[in-house]
C-alpha cells in the first residue's frame, strides 16, 4: 500500500470513528424495551463495518476502539471499547474472502462471545446486579446488538458501492 494509500485509509478511519461516537449519542437514537428491560438502538457499528471493509483490518480497529469512546463513558460499561475495537478487526479479516454483508456478521459473531463474558463480568464484579440478574440483563443486550448488527451489516453492504464509486476510499 503506497503512502498516499495508507494516509487515505487513515483519514477514513478518523472520519468514520467520529460518524461512530456521533451515532451513539443519545438524540440519534431509538428507544425500546424488551420485557423489564428498556435501552436504545443505535447504529455505531455502521462506520466500524464500513471502515473494516473499505480500509482493511487495522483501520476497522483503529475505528472500533476511537468509535467506542463515547459509548463507553455514557454507559459506564468500560470493556465497549475492547469489543469495538474487535469488531472492526474481524470485519476488515472477513471481508477479504467475503461480501460486506456476511463479513459483518461474522464479525459480529466474534464479538458477541467477548460481550457476553466482559459485560457479565462487569455487572456482577462491579456489584451493580447479582449474577442471574446479571445473564439476563446480558442476554438482552446480545438480542439488542444482534438487531443492531443485522441493520448496520445491511446499510452497509449497500452504501459500500456507493462509497466506492464516489472514489473515497481506494480498495
Amino acid at each position: 500500500m503506497s503512502k498516499v494509500s495508507r494516509t487515505k485509509a487513515l483519514m477514513f478511519a478518523a472520519v468514520m470513528a467520529a460518524l461512530s461516537n456521533i451515532l451513539s449519542i443519545d438524540l440519534l437514537t431509538i428507544p425500546i424495551v424488551i420485557g423489564p428491560f428498556s435501552s436504545r438502538v443505535h447504529f455505531s457499528q455502521l462506520p466500524i463495518f464500513l471502515s473494516g471493509v473499505l480500509a482493511g483490518p487495522l483501520a476497522g480497529l483503529l475505528t472500533g476502539a476511537i468509535g467506542g469512546i463515547y459509548m463507553s463513558f455514557s454507559v459506564a460499561i468500560p470493556f465497549i471499547v475492547g469489543g469495538l475495537a474487535l469488531l472492526g478487526l474481524s470485519t476488515g479479516f472477513f471481508a477479504r474472502r467475503l461480501r460486506p454483508f456476511f463479513s459483518s456478521i461474522l464479525a459480529w459473531c466474534v464479538q458477541a462471545p467477548y460481550v457476553l463474558v466482559t459485560d457479565y463480568f462487569w455487572f456482577v464484579s462491579a456489584r451493580l446486579m447479582p449474577p442471574q440478574v446479571a445473564l439476563s440483563v446480558t442476554s438482552v443486550i446480545l438480542v439488542k446488538m444482534t438487531l443492531e448488527a443485522v441493520v448496520s451489516s445491511t446499510l452497509s453492504e449497500v452504501l459500500i458501492h456507493y462509497i466506492r464509486r464516489a472514489g473515497l476510499i481506494s480498495t
